[in-house]
């Protein structure tokens, strides 16, 4: 096992507090890494030590592999924590890391590679029994007359996906043949664009099926174990807005069983880290679309249902400590959801930043509130717009809706716009209430206004 004594928490925000909190617990000294921009956030202030690693632009700072593993050199640190987003999922910086001496508190960088391509993901999936969408199961050809024949034989609608794609980007639909060749072409430009590969391929378009995802603990030493399911079904263009576990509608027998199936998939892949399987369900079935080899923005459901720090778990295993708790150890306790609050115009989704002249936390029983906001913090116009994470825990689904809403009447944002007018809209809806929604509700729902 390796000692991790110091951390450099290459992120910033909400998760980057998470992180420092995390470590504090543990007598871990932090390092926090920000740009220029980013002088003035929490985590900064209550680090141990601080690093200026570059301009604004998230490709001069948080991107920018050789400053970060400098500033873990100059602070003789053991470990880099990336967070989510930025370089998380990035094989070359684990890599890199690694080459340099220091313990990156992630998978390993195959893993990432191997998962972060999709179509070897889907390929690995179905070899190892996890049910898949159909599709392609390979990356289409400039050849139409063999494209056009896949398209048939999985039925259309069809979704021509990027191999490389993520966050709802290198998508499209397509609902008739004649309009096949043109959107794979589109597509295969948005994926050099946007993921400097042109790698495309084909699934199945589920019409009416619900995101769910499957949290996984592995220490690559044998040991896998599930934490039960999260609901991610609220979306707008791909993007989650609220997350919950467990799932409505799940039972204990099909946990059991799709536990089963992914946490022998990571025992097969020597998985090490937290991860995260995403499975489209429809009509009973499960169908793997991706794994997440990192921490998820929406773990802290998982963590109220569970009572398990998932932050403090991806450092033990970084450490090369094996998992002590086993899947009977593993208790699901209540019900818990999670509103995303960003800094934008609830009625166009346009960003907001500018200075939170207030900011009051809510509180009350069953509520945790994960935010670097405080008053007269100014949220810089460079980055995601999301600024916290509001979590309510209750004996059922019921109650945690109720807390939940409770919550958002008590949270005070004053200075610039948030969606909370939108949180609320959504759970007060008798679709969400009664749990009768999928991955395309939200989106009608917002047409329809």
């Amino acid at each position: 096992m390796a000692e991790i004594r110091k951390i450099v928490i290459a992120n910033r925000g909400e998760i980057a507090l998470r992180i420092l909190r995390a470590c504090k617990a543990m007598g871990i000294q932090t390092v926090a890494v920000h740009s220029e921009a980013d002088r003035e956030l929490k985590h900064v202030k209550l680090a141990d030590e601080s690093i200026c690693i570059g301009p604004a632009n998230a490709i001069e700072s948080y991107l920018n592999i050789p400053a970060i593993i400098s500033a873990a050199e100059i602070t003789d640190a053991s470990a880099i924590h990336p967070g989510y987003g930025f370089l998380s999922e990035n094989a070359d910086f684990a890599e890199q890391i690694e080459k340099s001496g220091f313990i990156f508190i992630g998978p390993k960088a195959d893993s990432i590679r191997n998962m972060g391509d999709k179509i070897s993901a889907i390929s690995f999936m179905k070899k190892s029994g996890v049910p898949c969408v159909p599709g392609s199961g390979a990356p289409l050809t400039e050849d139409e007359h063999i494209n056009h024949a896949i398209a048939k034989k999985i039925g259309y609608p069809v979704l021509i996906k990027a191999s490389g794609g993520g966050g709802g980007r290198g998508m499209r639909v397509v609902y008739q043949e004649s309009h096949l060749t043109n959107a794979i072409a589109l597509t295969k430009t948005e994926s050099l664009q946007s993921f400097n590969s042109d790698i495309v391929y084909m699934e199945k378009y589920l019409e009416k099926p619900r995101h769910i995802e499957f949290q996984v603990l592995a220490d690559g030493q044998g040991n896998a174990i599930h934490l039960g399911e999260r609901d991610c079904s609220m979306q707008r263009r791909h993007q989650k807005v609220i997350e919950e576990a467990s799932a409505p509608n799940i039972d204990e027998a099909t946990r059991n069983r799709i536990g089963k199936i992914v946490t022998d998939a990571c025992n097969k892949m020597q998985y090490r880290g937290v991860g995260t399987f995403e499975f489209l369900y429809e009509n009973g079935e499960f169908y793997f679309i991706e794994m997440n080899t990192r921490l998820q923005v929406e773990h802290p459901v998982t963590e109220m249902t569970t009572g398990i720090d998932l932050v403090r778990a991806q450092i033990d295993i970084a450490s090369g400590k094996p998992l002590t708790i086993r899947q009977k150890d593993i208790k699901f306790t209540g019900h818990a959801i999670e509103c995303r609050i960003n800094a934008e115009d609830p009625e166009n989704f346009l960003p907001c930043p500018g200075t939170i002249s207030l900011y009051h936390s809510p509180g009350g029983p069953g509520i945790r509130m994960d935010t670097h906001m405080y008053s007269s913090y100014r949220v810089p116009t460079h980055y995601d717009s999301m600024i916290g994470k509001i979590i309510a825990h209750g004996e059922n689904r019921k109650t945690a809706i109720a807390r939940m809403l409770q919550a958002l009447d008590e949270i005070i944002i004053d200075g610039i716009k948030t969606n909370i007018p939108l949180h609320r809209d959504i759970l007060s809806d008798q679709i969400f209430q009664e749990a009768s929604f999928n991955i395309h509700y939200l989106e009608k729902k917002l047409a329809l206004k």
